[in-house]
């Protein structure tokens, strides 16, 4: 499939027994872009992100990911191309060492011994946890479980990660972290995010939704202008 990029089109969805909680949502994200996604709590940004890699799936409309419609019969290959970092690390961490965790995606790719070997050395060393590949994922600070968290998601080789309030909670060294490893990821990143600071540094983009709707799509620091207009 091609990854080049993640495309939304005309998505509408409400939860059961709700009012529709996104409205005719439509942007294209291209491979290399890092876009920031923002708006205040209850506006949809993680209702969006859970529609990337079918946890949700649209009432009408469709996502696209590389020309790929994101639909039952294709989640499989969906979710091993877009990588989904959950704000809560915990979730995503559930086996006895760290390593366990970070090859599982790969273990369920069915990719051979060595491949999985390789990539859990390589993407805990980029994440600045290979000294700790045995410790279990609640011996870890927070940080260092949100770094492995995302080691998770990239042993995977996605083509587009998405990450939900990812410096949540951090203290300012495991942030920096943080952000180097997202700056470094080559592909698509879709991050929703009310650090104002992050996101300007990391995505010149940014999308900002409010009340299910998109009402501006461009330069960050512009986005974030209007955001402080909704406040």
């Amino acid at each position: 499939m091609s990854h080049h990029y993640l495309q939304f089109k005309n998505v509408c969805f409400s939860y059961p027994n709700s009012n529709e909680i996104l409205h005719d949502i439509s942007f294209k994200i291209n491979h290399g872009e890092h876009v920031a996604l923002l708006g205040l709590n209850g506006s949809g940004k993680s209702t969006i992100l859970l529609q990337t890699n079918g946890l949700l799936m649209p009432e009408s409309g469709e996502v696209v990911v590389g020309d790929v419609p994101v639909t039952h019969k294709t989640l499989k290959l969906i979710r091993q191309t877009v990588g989904m970092v959950f704000q809560n690390s915990d979730d995503m961490l559930f086996m006895p060492s760290i390593k366990e965790d970070v090859a599982f995606g790969p273990r369920n790719m069915n990719l051979p011994d060595s491949e999985i070997e390789r990539r859990v050395g390589f993407y805990l060393e980029a994440v600045g946890l290979k000294g700790m590949a045995d410790r279990p994922a609640f011996s870890l600070s927070g940080g260092q479980r949100r770094a492995a968290a995302i080691a998770s998601v990239l042993a995977m080789e996605p083509s587009v990660m998405v990450l939900d309030e990812p410096s949540a909670n951090l203290d300012a060294r495991a942030r920096r972290q943080l952000m180097e490893i997202i700056d470094d990821f080559p592909h698509i990143i879709l991050l929703a995010t009310h650090d104002e600071e992050m996101a300007v540094t990391l995505c010149k983009r940014a999308i900002l939704v409010h009340e299910g709707k998109i009402v501006f799509d461009g330069p960050t620091q512009i986005a974030i202008d209007h955001l402080h207009k909704l406040v």
